[in-house]
C-alpha cells in the first residue's frame, strides 16, 4: 500500500475516534502506539496527525506530541447552533425523498446502538451515534450539503466539557430521541422529527455544560 493510502487509512481511523469521543479532549496521540495499532508505518500516521492539526481537531502540544483538541463553552454553543442548521435542514429534505431503505437502515443503526450499549461495547455505540447523524445527512441526497457536513468536523456531545476521561451516561435518551426523530421521518411529519433533533441538541449540549 502507499504512504498516501497509508497515511489516509489513519487519517479515517483517527479522525472517526475523535468525532465519536473515543478520543477524549487532552488524549495524546503517539505515533508509534498508532502506528502499530492501525498496521501503518510511523510516517502515515504522522502525516495523518498534520492533516487533523490544520482541520483543528487536534493541536501541537508546548512541549511536543500531539493531542486532541480540548473544547471551551463558546465551542460547544457554536456545534450546537451548526449541527441545527445541517441537520434541520437535511430533515426537510429527507422527508421528502427518503424511501423504505433509507428508514431501515436508519431502524438498523437504531438497533445497532441499542445492542451495543446493552452489551457495554460503548465504543461501538458511540460510532453508531455518529453514523446515524451521517446518514440522516446522507437521507436529504444533496451531495453538496454532505460535504459541508463532513468539512465541519462536527464532534458528538458525549462528553463533559473541562473533564478527560468522563463520557456522558445518556446512551438511554440518546436512543429514545433518535427513535423519536425515525418516527417523524416514517410518518411524513417534519415538526415531530425537527422537534425531536431539536431537544436532542440542546440537550446535548446542555449535558456537555453540565447545564440542568
Amino acid at each position: 500500500m502507499k504512504v498516501d493510502s497509508l497515511a489516509n487509512k489513519a487519517y479515517i481511523e483517527i479522525r472517526r475516534k475523535i468525532l465519536s469521543n473515543q478520543l477524549v479532549a487532552g488524549t495524546r496521540l503517539k505515533e508509534d502506539l498508532w502506528a502499530k495499532k492501525i498496521d501503518v508505518n510511523r510516517m502515515a500516521v504522522r502525516e495523518a496527525l498534520t492533516r487533523l492539526q490544520g482541520e483543528q481537531l487536534i493541536v501541537f502540544g508546548e512541549k511536543g506530541g500531539y493531542f486532541v483538541k480540548s473544547m471551551t463553552a463558546s465551542d460547544i454553543r457554536e456545534i450546537r447552533e451548526i449541527r441545527e442548521l445541517l441537520e434541520l435542514g437535511a430533515l426537510r429534505l429527507a422527508i421528502q425523498k427518503i424511501d423504505d431503505q433509507q428508514l431501515a437502515k436508519l431502524e438498523e443503526i437504531c438497533n445497532d446502538f441499542s445492542s451495543m450499549v446493552e452489551r457495554g461495547y460503548l465504543s461501538g455505540a458511540l460510532e453508531a451515534d455518529v453514523k446515524f447523524h451521517e446518514t440522516l445527512i446522507d437521507c436529504a441526497g444533496n451531495s453538496k450539503l454532505m460535504d459541508i457536513y463532513q468539512i465541519s468536523n462536527i464532534p458528538l456531545f458525549h462528553q463533559k466539557i473541562g473533564k478527560t476521561q468522563i463520557h456522558m451516561d445518556d446512551y438511554e435518551l440518546t436512543d429514545q430521541e433518535h427513535r423519536q426523530i425515525l418516527k417523524g421521518l416514517k410518518e411524513k411529519d417534519l415538526p415531530l422529527a425537527q422537534e425531536a433533533l431539536t431537544k436532542h441538541l440542546l440537550r446535548g449540549e446542555n449535558a456537555s455544560l453540565e447545564i440542568e
